[in-house]
């Protein structure tokens, strides 16, 4: 059999490493062929020196002279740099698939370069289809790709709608943890810091991503994302606050039959299936145990304490450069957080005014969202 030739693009965040782990499982199926970071110079070394790629770049131009002196000792890697570097790495012949996990816009070009190339996607990189959804879904069908959802949402809502016909679907019923400030009040919410929001209370991931949970921004992404994989309009997306994490999505069909993907909070998994579908390969790690998860509890999402997702829903439904206004207000916004430059709370007016400042476009292209996205953290961080 043939090794799969895999290129990362984010190998050094939360799902690179996990990605490299399933890698590192099974190396008679996969070999990562090309590993990408932003600013991880030392990591993306190490990474390089243990799983032996073609190639590497580094996104961030400034740190190409370090990488290059950290392996100094691997001739046979060639180590590139820049956003150019990126457009071009996932074209490569002996790339066989994409694992887009950049986090944020900055993976948008790389991933609709992968397309145009026809490499198969497995997309990590949820704000690709917030931004530009029915762009990169035209591009999907032009080129004739496979894209594999990698959100554990979203590869759950794919595992139940196998076997099935969509046009059976009646809704589709998104989970999701509720964050660490589930039970919190308003008043709580005005003084917690992004230190208390980076304690999630079920999931590994970065810090961008830990956010957003906090908020429930990242749901009202993957209401987007799930609209655009499934071809269900949003008012049949229904977000159900499920705190222990077990049932990972699922779908509910015309004749009131739900089918869900359960299993223990582990990334690896959806990674996995992304890579090997429609087979299902062996993976070290723990399994769901029924008689000790003792309940399973659900609860309507509060969008008044966490305004974020009706933001990511009014978006949705103006549609045009709208969702593009949403995410780069975001970014700009949760990046502000992080660093103490706002509230909690401060976020959600961030970006309420950015959409309603930055100009409207019905009918974007790629041009449009890659402007749209420059005024809307021009604006943004105006409000700062």
């Amino acid at each position: 059999m043939k090794k799969q030739q895999i290129c990362i693009l984010g190998s050094t965040g939360s799902i690179g490493t996990q990605a490299l782990d399933v890698i590192s499982q099974h190396p008679d199926r996969y070999e990562a062929y090309c590993l990408t970071a932003n600013n991880s110079v030392e990591k993306l070394a190490q990474q390089a020196h243990q799983f032996n790629p073609a190639a590497v770049v580094i996104a961030n131009e400034a740190h190409y002279d370090e990488l290059k002196n950290l392996l100094a000792d691997r001739p046979d890697i060639k180590v590139y740099a820049g956003k150019q570097a990126l457009n071009e790495v996932v074209e490569a012949s002996p790339v066989d698939m994409v694992l887009a996990s950049m986090v944020g816009f900055s993976g948008l070009e790389p991933t609709i370069h992968a397309i145009k190339a026809g490499k198969k996607i497995c997309l990590a990189n949820k704000e690709t289809l917030v931004v530009a959804g029915e762009l990169m879904l035209k591009l999907v069908s032009q080129y004739h790709v496979d894209l594999l959802p990698v959100d554990s949402e979203h590869s759950a809502i794919f595992q139940s709608l196998v076997g099935e016909d969509m046009n059976e679907v009646d809704k589709i019923l998104l989970t999701c943890s509720g964050g660490p400030f589930r039970l919190f009040d308003e008043e709580r919410l005005r003084t917690v810091t992004a230190a208390d929001a980076l304690r999630h209370p079920t999931w590994d991931m970065g810090a961008k991503i830990t956010i957003d949970s906090a908020s429930l921004m990242n749901k009202g992404f993957e209401v987007m994302e799930a609209k655009w994989l499934f071809g269900v309009p949003a008012e049949r997306i229904q977000v159900l606050i499920h705190p222990q994490s077990v049932v990972h999505s699922g779908v509910q069909f015309m004749d009131g039959a739900v089918k869900a993907q359960l299993g223990v909070p582990d990334m690896r998994l959806p990674i996995q299936y992304a890579f090997s579908f429609p087979e299902r390969l062996p993976l070290k790690g723990e399994r769901l145990d029924f008689f000790k998860t003792q309940k399973l509890e659900f609860f309507e999402p509060d969008v008044a304490k966490f305004p974020c997702l009706q933001l990511a829903y009014d978006a949705i439904h103006q549609g045009g450069n709208m969702p593009c206004v949403l995410n780069a207000a975001n970014e700009v916004a949760n990046a502000a957080f992080r660093k103490g430059q706002c509230s909690f709370l401060g976020m959600a007016d961030i970006i309420s005014k950015t959409m309603s400042q930055v100009s409207f476009d019905a009918n974007p292209d790629l041009d449009v969202y890659l402007s749209t996205d420059r005024e809307a953290r021009k604006v943004a961080a105006s409000y700062l």
